[in-house]
């Protein structure tokens, strides 16, 4: 790690717990079936973060807007959604996302679709997790299995969410 990112990561990590809200997009979903929310939960809390909201709505691109307007009005600097990110016609999270990010991390789709390949093969093509920025919110969009779910978090998101959540609040 350069100097410089080592800085970063030292000034970020000062700055404490992140609050984190989590959404899963799912039209068969429940509270009681969604695997990836509990999850996260733990997840978030076991690496020092508080949750600060959780959501479980359908794949509609009017809930997919709602719910990431509501949540960026609050206190959540990181925004977890998982679910609806492939290509059937259904899958909505993709598309509602994109319209409103104001800046994108592409480099996070493509990370995850290369380890996701080493997983799954040639369908992680399929996939169409993204990430940005919304109103100065760190914003993750992620496929809705657990494993995706899990390699995003383990591999992507957890060994930079401060760092993350320090550049766009500084």
């Amino acid at each position: 790690m350069s100097q410089s990112s080592a800085q970063h990561h030292e000034l970020a990590a000062a700055q404490g717990a992140v609050p984190i809200a989590i959404v899963t997009v799912s039209d068969t979903r429940t509270p009681e079936t969604d695997q990836n929310g509990p999850y996260l939960r733990g997840a978030i809390g076991d690496a020092g973060h508080r949750v600060v909201g959780y959501r479980l709505i359908k794949d509609e691109p009017d809930q997919v807007g709602a719910v990431l307007d509501e949540l960026a009005a609050g206190e959540a600097r990181v925004i977890l959604f998982n679910g609806g990110t492939g290509i059937a016609p259904r899958d909505t999270t993709y598309d509602a996302l994109s319209r409103k990010l104001e800046k994108t991390l592409p480099g996070f789709g493509e990370l995850f679709r290369m380890l996701s390949y080493e997983q799954v093969g040639a369908a992680a093509m399929l996939s169409r997790a993204t990430a940005g920025v919304y109103r100065g919110k760190v914003v993750f969009s992620t496929p809705g299995s657990s494993a995706a779910v899990r390699l995003a978090w383990e591999k992507l998101i957890a060994p930079e969410l401060q760092h993350l959540a320090w550049e766009v609040a500084r």
